[in-house]
């Protein structure tokens, strides 16, 4: 698999799992709603660089794993690629249900930006997807990890704030239509879930064609 292929798996992985519908997501809407549209934005900027702060981690992670147990690097693609799969079957299997965030205290837009990137760097969650994720993606044939994991900031950078910020300069559409078409929010999951399993299917045999 060349470069571009590896990036454009990634692409298409990292847009499934920033539309599924989530606290993040509801996050920026709220912000937009009780404090206008630059809240709204100021939100989306401090969820985007908590997303770039997971990225430069996995790099960490993936670089720490190359130089100490370079053959539990492998091991660690098809762990991976297990885990992607099962948060895909979890996804499919499960009723993704949005509750309303309460929005009554207007906030700075630096109060906004502060929340968003605490609320994402400290998500259990966002670093068992990094360490067990970007393996797949980061390798060494590609050339420098750092490199790697810079173009991956970026990506992850413009598809979060193109869909968080279109979300929140449309709050009052986009929320309430999450709150009350809960039918929608478990078609976006599901087709996600379908994603990440066909994701973790290429992934595992790239992963095997290599060893």
């Amino acid at each position: 698999m060349s470069y571009a292929e590896n990036l454009s798996l990634f692409a298409v992985l990292l847009f499934g799992i920033i539309i599924v519908p989530g606290m993040d997501m509801l996050f920026v809407i709220t912000n937009a709603l009780t404090g206008g549209r630059k809240a709204g934005l100021a939100a989306t900027a401090g969820i985007t660089f908590g997303g770039v702060f997971h990225t430069l981690l996995g790099a960490v992670g993936v670089g720490v794993l190359l130089k100490l147990a370079p053959s539990f690097f492998t091991v660690m693609i098809f762990i991976g690629a297990a885990y992607m799969a099962w948060i895909g079957v979890s996804l499919i299997r499960s009723s993704i249900v949005i509750d309303a965030v309460d929005g009554k205290t207007k906030r700075s837009l630096l109060v906004a930006f502060r929340q968003g990137a605490i609320t994402c760097i400290l998500n259990p969650k966002a670093y068992m997807f990094v360490l067990s994720v970007y393996p797949q993606f980061m390798k060494p044939q590609y050339g420098s990890i750092l490199g790697q994991a810079l173009v991956m900031g970026l990506m992850t950078a413009i598809i979060q704030f193109s869909i968080y910020g279109a979300l929140g300069l449309a709050a009052g559409k986009s929320r309430d239509f999450l709150l009350t078409n809960p039918r929608f929010t478990i078609v976006i999951g599901r087709g996600a879930g379908w994603l990440f399993i066909l994701v973790a299917l290429l992934t595992a045999w790239h992963g095997w064609r290599w060893v």
